[in-house]
């Protein structure tokens, strides 16, 4: 044999053996893999197994909730896939709050359930401080109750079954609202001198127009565009006034200024009415958009702007 035929046979054992090697790397690999898959999936089981669940509810089963959280006794329920306030239907209630409380009722987590506790007295919750109630579509009610306090953990039973849980005290941040805190506020389009056109304020029968496009009105276009530029409708007096309760505001269609304004939006003419009422004594008037129920409190300084006074 000669010279050249020893290196081709040396060659072909090391590609052999080299080839060998990437085999057994890649067994080793894909075992490897099999393996951290399989302590992955052990993993997740366990933590699982080690949740504790205080409540096992879907939300989307949930039709009314109870709950005092420090902020009084507030009742919500949901009727045809909407929520509404139990005692004022009318009551403009932004929807993502019973939404999330319900996620937060239905499905809560206990840090550890106490074994062999004392009695339930002793965690206060014989006199709770607070409750959440909640009822399913198919009329049961669940009551979680919470006492005092360990740590940053609140000590919870649910109903009579005497079992004590801890929770984080982050429970109750989903229900820590007043009603008003949920209210879902008109929106109020953005205007100034940039883009509005036209004022008609309509005051015991009389007609005022201003009109962006009459130069002899350009500063009092200005002063009614820096008015309306200011509103911001953050506080209200009334969330869902009754017809009959008006005149209390000025609102009423004898008393109230109505103020038509036309401005430009995206290329489009919009128009938008505010009717404004009576002061209130403590330098802010009463005033309404639109067709809403909501009667919002404006300073007398922003309205006396609009009004060009």
């Amino acid at each position: 044999m000669d010279e050249e035929e020893k290196g081709m046979k040396k060659k072909s054992r090391g590609l052999l053996i080299l080839l060998a090697v990437l085999v057994a790397l890649l067994a080793v690999y894909a075992g490897l893999r099999a393996w951290n898959s399989e302590q992955d999936r052990k993993a997740e089981e366990e933590a699982e197994a080690e949740e504790i669940h205080v409540t096992d509810t879907d939300a989307s089963e949930i039709v009314s909730l109870k709950f005092n959280v420090g902020n009084g006794d507030i009742e919500l329920v949901k009727e045809e896939g909407k929520w509404y306030c139990a005692k004022d239907k009318d009551f403009p209630l932004q929807q993502s709050y019973p939404e999330d409380m319900s996620e937060a009722a239905g499905s809560m987590q206990a840090v550890r359930r106490l074994e062999d506790g004392d009695s339930l007295e002793d965690y206060g919750l014989e006199d709770p401080a607070y409750t959440i109630e909640y009822t399913d579509a198919a009329g049961n009610v669940t009551q979680i109750l919470f006492g005092g306090m360990t740590e940053e953990n609140y000590y919870v039973t649910v109903g009579d079954t005497g079992t004590v849980y801890t929770v984080a005290s982050t429970v109750i941040d989903s229900f820590n609202y007043t009603l008003e805190d949920m209210a879902q506020l008109d929106d109020y389009p953005g205007i100034g001198s940039g883009n509005l056109l036209k004022e008609v304020i309509t005051q015991d029968g009389v007609t005022t127009t201003y009109d962006s496009e009459d130069e002899d009105q350009s500063e009092d276009i200005a002063s009614i565009a820096g008015g309306l530029g200011a509103v911001t409708l953050s506080e209200a007096a009334d969330y869902s006034v009754e017809d009959q309760d008006l005149d209390g505001y000025g609102l009423d269609e004898d008393s109230r200024i109505t103020v038509e304004v036309t401005y430009e939006q995206d290329g489009e003419e919009q128009v938008m009415t505010l009717y404004i009422g009576a002061e209130d004594g403590e330098g802010n008037r009463y005033v309404m958009l639109n067709d809403s129920r909501i009667v919002y409190l404006i300073s007398t300084e922003v309205c006396d702007n609009i009004l060009n006074i």
